[in-house]
């Protein structure tokens, strides 16, 4: 997959009609924007096209769409707070056709510096999110609206939905291009050189609650990394596989053999992989997940009482896990080191989160929770890049090729 890409620096979009698809898939309450994150992260690269002289016409999903067309998952609250950010009106074509007849009279009324939003593309069921079943047709009319199209949604890279990889094709055949907008190319240019070239030593840190969910990024980070450290749930599994006992925490049994594999793989490549030499434990998961009363112990990793379960990293992995970062020249985190929900439990990120906040590394943030939890802890400005798509994000750092990015032209 190259990661050479066109951008919106190299394209000229003056009197042209630029379909640019971006990530509102923003939360909602009673109609109002609660984290405008998203919103605000597209505004560089659409800022750029209206004073470019372009006519931007913004796409986007918003939630799963399971139940068909509706109200409460319309893009009306975001072409609101759009107009708003942007100082000047954000037409919002709420037919739930997205390209019908309402899309291609707002499109031919626009002027160079217009901007139009279309109703959510999930509005379009399978046409959308399974063109492989479904046909191009979707993929065309969108197509169809526009001379050039630039992909800004990063967080959807990873899907080969109609409105981020299937309208290229026909905006090729038109003679137009497709480019990536600043937010794609950050992501690109971080993660990816991340992952394909970094500034060594290259650290990685893994945490979440699942090996399953990891597999193949464990696989892939074990060839490219320096040192791989491991935490968070999916490090019991690890432990058990070293035949430790690990009380009633989370484990894979249908993983020990894999975890078994990889340590013998880290070893065979001259890699480090750390994992948690002491651990917080309690006699259950916290009930509910916040509640601030939980009692808790250290005890070393490969000793957990029976009756007790892991709940995060201890004091002497953490002093364990910041050393390792130290000396880093790129550090990528993906996924919590405990149930950093509780504030209990959420030393070990903390901890992580401040290591990473005081290196001279370059330090990039794989989305969701861990990106969840250095918002949270105050920690966001220190970090080099928090990536903004969390399956993207994971996908990239496996090493498979993102359709989003695949669909790009290249420079």
């Amino acid at each position: 997959m190259s990661l050479n890409k066109k951008s919106v620096d190299d394209i000229n979009v003056k009197g042209r009609r630029v379909l640019v698809r971006c990530d509102f898939n923003v939360p909602l309450k009673n109609g109002e924007i609660t984290d405008e994150t998203r919103v605000v992260a597209a505004l560089p690269t659409i800022n750029k096209l209206i004073k470019d002289g372009g006519k931007v016409i913004l796409c986007s999903h918003l939630g799963k769409v399971k139940n068909g067309p509706n109200e409460g998952e319309s893009l009306a609250p975001v072409a609101k707070r759009l107009s708003e950010k942007l100082g000047k009106e954000v037409k919002f074509i709420s037919d739930y056709n997205v390209t019908g007849a309402d899309a291609t009279a707002a499109v031919a009324a626009m002027n160079e510096g217009d901007v139009v939003l279309l109703q959510n593309t999930r509005f379009r069921g399978k046409e959308e999110t399974k063109p492989e079943e479904a046909g191009d047709a979707f993929a065309k009319e969108l197509a169809e609206l526009a001379d050039d199209y630039v992909c800004d949604a990063f967080g959807s890279a990873h899907r080969a939905h109609a409105s981020v990889a299937g309208v290229t094709k026909f905006i090729t055949e038109k003679g137009g291009n497709n480019a990536v907008g600043y937010l794609m190319q950050k992501e690109i240019d971080f993660l990816g050189n991340a992952v394909e070239n970094p500034v060594r030593p290259f650290v990685a840190i893994l945490g979440g609650a699942k090996v399953a969910d990891k597999l193949n990024v464990i696989n892939n980070l074990i060839e490219k990394c320096d040192t791989l450290i491991i935490g968070g749930g999916m490090a019991f599994t690890f432990l058990k596989a070293q035949g430790y006992e690990v009380g009633k925490s989370l484990v894979d049994d249908t993983k020990l053999d894999y975890c078994k594999e990889m340590l013998e793989k880290a070893k065979a490549n001259g890699k480090q992989l750390l994992l948690p030499i002491d651990t917080v434990v309690s006699a259950g998961f916290p009930d509910p997940i916040d509640n601030p009363s939980i009692e808790t112990e250290i005890v070393p990793s490969n000793q957990i009482p029976a009756d007790k379960e892991g709940l995060d990293i201890g004091l002497k992995t953490r002093d364990l896990f910041a050393d390792a970062v130290k000396s880093a020249k790129t550090v990528v985190w993906n996924g919590p080191m405990g149930v950093f929900e509780n504030p209990v439990l959420a030393e070990g990120t903390k901890a992580v989160a401040k290591a990473l906040a005081e290196t001279t590394a370059t330090t990039i943030i794989g989305g969701g929770d861990s990106a969840a939890a250095v918002n949270q802890l105050g920690f966001a400005d220190k970090m080099s890049h928090i990536s903004t798509g969390g399956g993207a994000s994971l996908e990239f750092l496996e090493g498979k090729a993102l359709p989003g990015v695949v669909a790009a032209d290249d420079k």
